[in-house]
């Protein structure tokens, strides 16, 4: 495989891969710009961290904030959700008109009688899917 770079201010940044076939490394080098082209920064208290979209467990607006949900913390985001929305990897879907989630985090799915899906992931955060995006959600686990 031949590798071409050409630094300039004169055009867009862009990534142009010529293959015969998709193979497993052009998939990992789609993921990796994918993840890197957009930056979380995460605010907890008075300290900023850089995210990367793989910690994230789901994204959720709680009195009128946007928070990124990790295993283990909590970060408030300078974003809108439908910002989050268009920018992050195929492996996010929302869930409801609060929450996107990771769906390589969750840990299972329950059912009710009454038709309602409650998603609960790896690290013990629980979410319903609402009725509007239960469609979209079905379709995309194969449920």
């Amino acid at each position: 495989m031949k590798c071409t770079l050409i630094i300039t201010d004169n055009h867009e940044e862009e990534v142009v891969i010529y293959a015969r076939e998709k193979t497993k490394l052009i998939e990992d080098i789609e993921n990796l710009i994918r993840d890197n082209a957009f930056e979380l920064i995460g605010y907890s208290g008075y300290e900023a961290v850089n995210l990367r979209t793989d910690e994230v467990v789901c994204f959720l607006v709680e009195e009128g904030k946007v928070y990124a949900i990790t295993d283990k913390n909590r970060f408030r985001l300078k974003c809108r959700l439908y910002q989050l929305e268009e920018t992050l990897p195929e492996n996010f879907v929302k869930i409801n008109q609060s929450c996107i989630a990771n769906i390589k985090k969750i840990e299972r799915f329950n059912t009710s009688v009454s038709g309602t899906l409650l998603i609960k992931f790896k690290n013990g955060y629980k979410d319903y899917v609402s009725r509007r995006q239960m469609k979209a959600v079905k379709e995309r686990f194969g449920l």
